[in-house]
């Protein structure tokens, strides 16, 4: 692969030269007219960059938004429904226009494509995971383009992922890639509103400590997407506490980003690739009950010292039953952990604090960051209830290939 001479703004990227599996997403401002219909020229211009780079040798896995604002136009609306029936009715049309598109403008390389349709059901449980992982990696041997998008046409507001910011965090750790691009109408994240004068474009963010003061904004001014800077930090900490490094830029220096070139803002990498259930677990359940603790309690859960017992436990509520998530609080109820009950709540109503039982087994335990036991917004959270077996469970019913173990 010939890699480009290094350029006046400073040295490549090593992060993005030695990836060999790039997620990228784009956003609907990016491919659609004001409008609200898809702009052939944009969707040319980014497929150019993407085959360009698939040419190099290295494998792309898109994932596009668009399909609501493609269905804008066709079906007479001025704006994007706020409906979740009408939401649905602009994807159906919608979806069809955009990989359409996709598969005439890839189609100029030799390169065909594969659309991909997930619900937040799709990654959080076992059989839809091996399901998606199994046809991401296929279509990826066989040459062709992943086009992932989330399923508006089906998702309901229960399992919607919310925006395809946090999707694409969730596909790279599906597929193993080794970066993520998240391509916006904004060219990185400033340090305050970048229309004001003096906001400052941040190069590098290697850890919660260099978001301290800075503004994150809501979705952009277009109207035809439900993302914003919120949902790209979001997804860039799923992501890099995964151990994939994210790069943020908008989608007219999508080229100089996949060549290595510091353009946007670089995330690197906080932790190492975790399991997937533990992935899931932290990102994509939505708990169905809280367990309160005591200090003693938390403090053994923050020193990684084994399982948790009833007789830690002060305080239950919610209706769980075993292998449900359920949040670990502390003693002025905040949230410090989360976990995969081993106890149905009226079982450990009745042992709370007299009982050495398991509630929550260390193999199904993530503590949780201090950016999320602060509270995300509402926005980023999971709304979906879906029940999974434990680690140690699905090792034995369901042993070989990737998995939540």
């Amino acid at each position: 692969m010939t890699r480009p001479p290094t350029t006046a703004t400073g040295a490549l990227r090593p992060d993005v030269l030695n990836a060999r599996r790039i997620v990228v997403k784009v956003g609907s401002s990016s491919l659609t007219t004001a409008v609200g219909g898809l702009d052939s020229d944009r969707v040319d211009a980014l497929v150019d960059v993407l085959a360009r780079t698939r040419a190099a040798g290295t494998e792309i896995v898109l994932v596009s938004s668009g399909a609501i604002a493609a269905g804008l136009a066709p079906l007479g609306l001025a704006e994007r429904p706020q409906d979740l029936a009408g939401q649905q009715a602009a994807a159906c049309v919608g979806q069809g226009l955009l990989v359409a598109r996709y598969t005439a403008s890839f189609a100029r390389y030799g390169l065909r494509v594969g659309q991909v349709l997930l619900t937040a059901d799709d990654i959080g449980r076992r059989a839809q995971y091996r399901n998606a992982y199994r046809a991401l990696t296929k279509v990826l041997s066989m040459g062709a383009v992943p086009i992932v998008n989330e399923n508006d046409t089906v998702a309901t507001s229960e399992i919607r992922f919310g925006d395809n910011d946090r999707l694409a965090a969730l596909v790279s750790h599906l597929v193993r890639a080794d970066l993520l691009v998240l391509l916006s109408d904004i060219d990185g994240l400033y340090d305050g509103d970048p229309r004001r004068p003096g906001a400052q474009r941040l190069k590098d963010i290697r850890g919660q400590q260099d978001l301290v003061g800075v503004e994150l904004g809501d979705a952009g001014s277009s109207g035809v997407g439900t993302g914003g800077m919120k949902t790209k930090v979001e997804a860039a900490r799923i992501a890099t506490g995964a151990g994939v490094p994210v790069v943020l830029t908008a989608a007219r220096h999508a080229a100089d980003a996949l060549a290595g070139r510091e353009t946007g803002t670089l995330f690197h990498r906080t932790g190492d690739r975790n399991s997937d259930h533990l992935l899931w677990l932290e990102h994509a359940s939505s708990p169905r009950g809280t367990v309160q603790l005591t200090a003693d309690a938390v403090q053994a859960l923050m020193q990684g010292r084994g399982a948790l017992p009833a007789t830690g436990v002060t305080r239950v509520a919610g209706q769980f039953v075993a292998g449900d998530p359920v949040e670990l609080l502390d003693e002025e109820g905040r949230v410090v952990a989360r976990g995969l009950a081993s106890i149905a709540f009226q079982e450990l109503s009745l042992l709370r604090g007299r009982s050495g039982r398991e509630v929550v087994h260390q193999d199904d335990l993530v503590l949780l960051p201090a950016a999320a036991r602060g509270g995300l917004p509402s926005q980023l959270r999971r709304q979906v209830s879906v029940r999974v077996l434990p680690a140690r469970e699905f090792a034995a019913r369901d042993a070989g290939g990737p998995g939540f173990g």
